[in-house]
């Protein structure tokens, strides 16, 4: 048994809330939701897709939330279920190297399988048996019951926010987030109070982070094109720049699965409710939007307009990967042949900050690289109404958060040397702009 002074050692009282504490908690739980119910009234084949800014777009769009009867389908819930719990089998049985996550405060390494990849590969089988034997009605059915399974997600992720919450009492042993420990209900509910919440080897936050949201958004968007080639006979060529990056994207995740474990997400956050809706929910439900408006609304690019989207969209995407690559490789081994020529300063807590490749260009220039790729997946689906623009806008706001947050735990870990790394490399984003 864990003596209270020890308990309180290993997770101090939070104190610095973010999200402006409770309010802002409360905020972007009922604002995100909010955001998938709009988005949804406002953009579908019935009424096409503009953004709401009269009272009868307003009114049409609560007459239908309050329709509850139209949108909550147990066959869609326990649809979800399945794939969830598909996915769950699959990261028990399927072989992977078993890795080592990054040191936790109490000196403990907990173990991760790398096999998405291969979870990844084994649903793809059965999604082309499903096609080989029934053809396309299971992926229209998909496309054409995608609020049903969007709602069913969101029901599943705040449960699975509530058990993962009262979950973390069950012993004062537990680790939790740093942010978590603020001994509001509310608050810790969405923030996420324990850091890894275990299910046996089951680690449900890594699961979350790259299995049903990823794969399903990969599901979504090949049920739009089927959907958009059912009705209109083929797919357009707006379609394969949405969805062919997107896809790209999702298996690269994959690919470098074993990177996740030393982002935020999983060495800092808590899982809560944040994580929870935004892995399973807001990831395959609001990013799929280019697909989804495409299915009903095929738009035809011009070749040199097709050309410069997909010329954007492979550049932007080789700035992500390959700064990536080299920080990561940085990581693992600061004398592999590969990085051992770039040149960085070492702080006096021991690490080593690049200031040469690509990280002497911009401290976020990853973050350049993905924004214009989802910018570049915007831009496929035409220029007749904003609201497919929703992605680029989410993920600025989003980038620039995750930005701000990088600094102030970089100011606080490196102190003094931070200040010398920023003047080695003074620009954000973009080289000699920002």
């Amino acid at each position: 048994m864990v003596s209270q002074s020890s308990a309180q050692t290993l997770n101090p009282r939070t104190v610095h809330r973010e999200f402006f504490g409770v309010p802002g908690a409360l905020a972007v739980m009922t604002g995100t939701v909010s955001v998938v119910f709009v988005w949804y009234f406002s953009c579908n084949p019935q009424v096409g897709c503009q953004l709401p800014t009269t009272h009868e777009q307003w009114t049409h769009i609560l007459r239908g939330a309050f329709n509850y009867q139209d949108y909550l389908s147990s066959t869609a819930l326990v649809a979800y279920t399945v794939w969830w719990a598909w996915l769950a089998l699959l990261y028990f049985v399927l072989p992977g190297h078993v890795v080592e996550g990054v040191e936790l405060r109490d000196g403990s390494r907990l173990k991760y399988p790398i096999n998405g990849l291969s979870s990844f590969f084994v649903t793809l089988a059965v999604a082309l048996a499903a096609y080989t034997y029934w053809g396309t009605p299971p992926f229209v059915w998909i496309a054409d019951h995608y609020f049903q399974l969007a709602v069913s997600s969101i029901l599943f992720a705040t449960a699975q926010a509530l058990f993962v919450y009262a979950y973390s009492f069950r012993s004062s042993s537990v680790m939790l987030a740093l942010a978590g420990n603020s001994c509001n209900p509310i608050y810790d509910f969405f923030i996420g109070r324990e850091l890894n919440p275990r299910l046996g080897p089951l680690d449900l936050k890594y699961f979350c982070e790259l299995r049903p949201g990823i794969m399903g958004w990969v599901l979504l968007n090949t049920s739009f094109a089927i959907r958009q080639h059912t009705v209109f006979g083929s797919v357009s060529n707006s379609m394969w720049l949405a969805i062919v990056p997107q896809i790209a994207y999702c298996v690269d995740t994959l690919v470098f699965e074993r990177n996740v474990l030393t982002t935020m997400d999983i060495v800092t956050d808590g899982f809560g409710w944040m994580l929870s809706f935004g892995d399973l929910t807001w990831v395959p439900v609001m990013y799929s939007l280019q697909a989804r408006f495409l299915a009903f609304h095929p738009v035809h690019h011009s070749s040199p307009m097709a050309a410069l989207i997909a010329v954007m969209a492979v550049a932007s995407f080789l700035v992500f990967r390959l700064s990536n690559s080299e920080k990561n490789a940085f990581r693992t081994d600061p004398n592999d042949p590969k990085v051992r020529h770039l040149k960085y300063i070492t702080t006096e807590s021991g690490s080593k900050l690049l200031v040469s490749g690509w990280w002497g260009m911009a401290r976020h220039i990853n973050y350049t690289g993905d924004w214009f790729f989802g910018l570049a997946q915007c831009l496929a689906a035409g220029f007749e109404t904003p609201m497919t623009y929703f992605f680029a806008v989410y993920f600025l706001v989003l980038l620039l958060h995750r930005n701000y947050r990088d600094e102030c735990k970089c100011r606080d870990k490196y102190k003094k040397d931070w200040i010398r790394y920023c003047e080695q490399v003074p620009y954000l984003f973009i080289p000699y702009v920002i």
